[in-house]
């Protein structure tokens, strides 16, 4: 198996498979400490990095440029290097289970291209048993190599968060795993190299697969008691943010709020874990009851808006309506599994065509998977409601004059703002007379 002092005196090279939100960094911080290979099949991505362009946004174009990844979409390339990092996404399919394909296929790659003493981490969420029972078996059939005498495999979850700029990778404990305790030492000391935090060794493959896939169910299950108690509240004519305000002056009082659940993690990981439950013949209740209403909370924004319509006098069929934001989070270009496709959907029930602006997000990626073209805040005018969804700097920085310019030149009891994300002060929005809803 290879060495250590092999990848920190560059005999030996580190490869990344998968160059998104999560791969790209840790190419990025590994290449100032080893020789990196940075793999994508996506050609147009990889010519971006070499032109030191990051599309995530989440180094920024500086650190491309100066990084010292070999960014390539050959897949030969991956037999220059012996220790190998696969960060490629794990979605649903349509019926909520687990979509293995990009693990899968990552997988078949690097097996046609391993060589042997090779180390495999898996860093792609899945749940527990993927790594040694799927993974494994598609790179001996595809490399002719016997695990664990040829190659070992590790497993170090990801835990990058897009658009954070105080947890990053090196400011976050990493889980790491192997096989054996040869390689679960081995692959400790290849991330204790750019991991500041350190990192927990776990005493299994399963364990951390196991750790997490429940580290995003767990937000997601407190997030959906946060959008429960705001349903209830909104019955009973209270404001959900002063409750949790007030709540929250509690010492032990967890700090969550409701709102929209997408993305690539919180609002797909649970799916994983629920999932092998089945197959083990346990059906879950509680992960499965918070996705649920995590899942209905699009509708039951664009149920409110048109409530409020209604209640403006403002006719609902061709109302327009726009629609701030369609990232999955504030400040990241990341539109994968957007829930704000489904107040779109619903809008579109009652007869509402809106506009949706975001001038953070991907607007091709958008396009491409939504069919969605976004407009300019500019040409965003005459408006009978306004829905912010995504907390970007762009919209919480709005004034009242500008918010006003969005609006037909009507009574402000008939514009209708429904703050999705609670951005704006309650009572300056009031103050200006505005029809004002939030969760």
């Amino acid at each position: 198996m290879i060495k250590f002092e092999d990848i920190v005196s560059r005999k030996e090279k580190i490869s990344l498979v998968g160059l998104g939100y999560v791969g790209m960094p840790i190419a990025v911080a590994f290449s100032e400490k080893a020789d990196v290979i940075g793999f994508d099949l996506n050609e147009k991505k990889i010519n971006q990095y070499k032109n030191g362009i990051d599309p995530t946004r989440e180094v920024g174009d500086d650190v491309i440029k100066k990084a010292r990844v070999d960014f390539t979409y050959d897949p030969s390339r991956l037999k220059e290097a012996k220790f190998h990092i696969v960060a490629v996404p794990t979605p649903v399919k349509k019926d909520k289970t687990p979509d293995l394909t990009p693990v899968e296929n990552a997988s078949r790659i690097l097996g046609q291209n391993l060589t042997k003493d090779s180390v495999v981490v898996y860093e792609s969420t899945v749940y527990p048993g993927v790594t040694e029972d799927v993974c494994v078996p598609i790179l001996e059939a595809e490399s002719g190599l016997k695990c664990g005498v040829d190659f070992k495999v590790g497993y170090s979850p990801e835990r990058i968060n897009p658009g954070d700029k105080v947890h990053r990778l090196q400011t976050i404990i990493k889980i790491v795993s192997g096989m054996d305790e040869e390689t679960l030492e081995l692959v400790a000391k290849v991330y204790e190299m750019v991991v500041e935090a350190g990192v927990h060794r776990a005493s299994s493959i399963k364990v951390a697969e196991a750790a997490k896939v429940i580290e995003n169910s767990q937000r997601d299950i407190n997030i959906a008691f946060m959008n429960e108690l705001s349903i209830i509240f909104n019955k009973l004519g209270i404001d959900t943010k002063e409750v949790l305000e007030a709540a929250g002056t509690k010492w032990n009082f967890l700090k969550f709020s409701p709102g929209l659940v997408g993305g690539h993690c919180i609002g797909v990981d649970p799916y994983y874990l629920t999932y092998k439950a089945e197959q083990e013949g346990y059906h879950s209740q509680i992960i499965l009851a918070g996705r649920k209403i995590n899942d209905d909370m699009g509708k039951y924004v664009a149920e409110n808006v048109v409530k409020h319509l209604i209640k403006a006098e403002v006719p609902v069929r061709k109302a327009k309506v726009a629609v701030l934001g369609f990232t999955f989070k504030e400040n990241c270009p990341d539109t994968r599994n957007s829930k704000v496709i489904d107040i779109v959907n619903e809008l579109n029930e009652y007869g509402i065509s809106p506009i949706v602006a975001d001038p953070v997000a991907d607007a091709q990626e958008a396009y491409n998977e939504y069919g969605i073209k976004f407009t300019s805040m500019q040409d965003i005018k005459n408006m009978d409601a306004v829905i912010i969804t995504v907390a970007h700097d762009e919209f919480s920085n709005l004034t009242i004059c500008e918010i006003d310019k969005m609006f037909k030149n009507t009574d402000n009891s008939k514009k209708i703002i429904a703050d999705v994300k609670s951005i704006f002060d309650k009572n300056t929005i009031k103050a200006a007379g505005y029809n004002y809803w939030r969760l």
